[in-house]
């Protein structure tokens, strides 16, 4: 577990979302095996939308870390590029994910 630093009062800070990153990633994970079983191509902006989503501890990391960590274990593929449809995502080039094969034929959960 990587070391924290206490905030200035001498406390220990909290995830925003309540969440560990470990316990976000868990908790996210059924709605990526939902999604990668379709075998349609997604975005992180929505896979989070259709599955209601909690945002994570740390936002400009944490979905790129979970995605990456969800194509490590062969849940998902990279398949290309597209704009965000993110409100606040300013249309900026973000990755687009499919299933993979076993994750669409069910052999991967």
């Amino acid at each position: 577990m990587p070391a924290q630093q206490p905030t200035l009062d001498g406390t220990m800070p909290t995830p925003a979302s309540g969440y560990s990153y470990a316990e976000w990633c868990d908790l996210i994970r059924p709605a990526f095996v939902a999604m990668a079983r379709t075998g349609r191509r997604f975005t992180t902006y929505e896979a989070a939308k259709e599955h209601d989503l909690p945002e994570p501890p740390n936002p400009r990391a944490d979905w790129g870390n979970a995605t990456q960590r969800f194509e490590r274990e062969h849940l998902i593929e990279h398949c290309g590029y597209d704009r965000s449809s993110r409100p606040t995502g300013e249309k900026s080039a973000v990755a687009v994910w499919r299933g993979t094969r076993a994750a669409q034929a069910g052999r991967v959960a």
